[in-house]
């Protein structure tokens, strides 16, 4: 599937800023032309991190999780509203959140899935869930593990953070045919998975 014969080759890493939760680096690159050239990378690794991976191939675990939950008593999808700062606006989305230090995707989507609605999740189904993959590969490094797994419990916002602003809610299939139709933002994943169940595939 690689193209041998249009390779790019990257050179240099530079730091343009720096921060706890995201970095931008300045990715100084040859083209198969031979044209020297950059781009400009937000990414969630240090520097010396981020070089491992470009440069020596370093297998490094999802930075994020996202969770697919279902209600299978029900036969609902569990969603949430969520506001962002960079559109200034409300989201709907599914629940996610990064990596710890520490921990493996299945303790982090356990933690996240509580801290942001209050619900357990159980019974994962592996055969679904992504190991890896990348949301936003045209600016960020950024890589995210999707888990699909049953969830239980009572819809809680008491163990968010300040700095979340989370609505927590399940949507039964013809619910989340009509919320298709409204005039909603809507995150990418969370619209594939939002179809997928409304058109009556099984989650």
């Amino acid at each position: 599937m690689k193209s041998e014969n249009k390779k790019n080759e990257i050179i240099n890493v530079e730091v343009i800023f720096k921060s706890k939760f995201l970095n931008l680096f300045k990715v100084i690159y040859k083209t198969y032309l031979g044209n020297e050239k950059y781009w400009i990378v937000a990414s969630r690794k240090t520097i010396d991190s981020y070089k491992k991976l470009i440069f020596e191939k370093d297998n490094y675990a999802s930075d994020a999780v996202v969770i697919v939950g279902y209600d299978d008593v029900e036969d609902r999808l569990l969603l949430i509203e969520e506001f962002r700062i960079p559109i200034n606006d409300y989201i709907i989305s599914l629940p996610a959140g990064l990596v710890d230090s520490g921990e493996d995707i299945e303790k982090a989507a356990r933690r996240e899935l509580f801290e942001e609605t209050g619900l357990e999740l159980y019974d994962i189904d592996w055969e679904r869930s992504s190991k890896q993959t990348y949301p936003t590969v045209g600016m960020s490094d950024e890589s995210i593990s999707m888990l699909f797994g049953s969830v239980r419990g009572g819809l809680s916002e008491k163990n968010q953070e300040e700095s979340e602003n989370i609505k927590p809610f399940f949507v039964t299939r013809d619910e989340a045919k009509k919320l298709l139709m409204e005039k909603h933002n809507f995150d990418t994943k969370a619209w594939l998975v939002l179809r997928s169940f409304a058109d009556g595939n099984m989650l």
